[in-house]
């Protein structure tokens, strides 16, 4: 493998990581925030909302880097072009999530209503940002698993499902950010289950890919 190839793919492997780490770590010190009720882009909100945006910018760019080397990793095929162009929508998503500023949701900041009345447009732009982000994401495993699935059916099934679990925690998260009764308590929570579901799957692919490539073998 080329050296280069292999440095997008590390890329792909620590995106992951390295955003759940440092939103976790932000959400345990930041003043009135409650992980556990509040979603993610929350924390990019106040004096010291540069550093999400930051961790969302920097996320996208490893993962828009990470979709470079899948696509010459896995040269052709099934899936050879579309997986890694949607991997690289789902990066560049995360980077218009973080240019743009969410709106203030279940009271976070200390001070601002459970819901706004109206969005604001930088709000109304990240959401735009995060859902392309998120169904270009559930479309390249359903891409990268159905190029597997005649050949490696565990890794094809594992793909489904980190989909369908992906959807579904996100559809969770999305009603309780909306106030749902019964949901908003626990809307951070969906969120943060569904992005280390998302992000353990781009990790997983990022070793399979270079796996692979060390021993000589393209991707099934």
């Amino acid at each position: 493998m080329r050296s280069s190839t292999r440095g997008l793919l590390l890329s792909g492997a620590a995106a992951g990581p390295l955003f759940l780490t440092a939103a976790t770590v932000q959400g345990l010190v930041r003043a009135g925030y409650d992980p556990v009720r509040h979603p993610i882009s929350s924390l990019a909100i106040g004096a010291h909302g540069w550093v999400q945006a930051a961790n969302f910018m920097l996320t996208g760019l490893l993962t828009v880097a990470f979709a470079v080397g899948v696509r010459r990793a896995l040269e052709s095929g099934r899936g050879a072009l579309w997986g890694p162009i949607l991997l690289a929508a789902w990066g560049t998503g995360l980077i218009g999530a973080g240019v743009f500023e969410s709106d203030p949701v279940g009271g976070y900041p200390p001070g601002t209503p459970d819901l706004l009345a109206e969005y604001t447009t930088a709000g109304a732009l990240h959401d735009v940002c995060s859902m392309l982000a998120f169904a270009a994401l559930m479309a390249a495993g359903l891409v990268l698993a159905a190029r597997s699935a005649r050949t490696d059916r565990p890794w094809a099934a594992y793909s489904f499902l980190t989909v369908a679990a992906f959807g579904v925690l996100l559809v969770l998260a999305s009603l309780g950010f909306a106030q749902t009764e019964g949901l908003s308590a626990h809307a951070g929570i969906y969120q943060r289950a569904a992005l280390l579901v998302g992000f353990a799957w781009t990790t997983a692919l990022a070793v399979r890919l270079l796996r692979a490539e060390a021993d000589g073998e393209g991707l099934p």
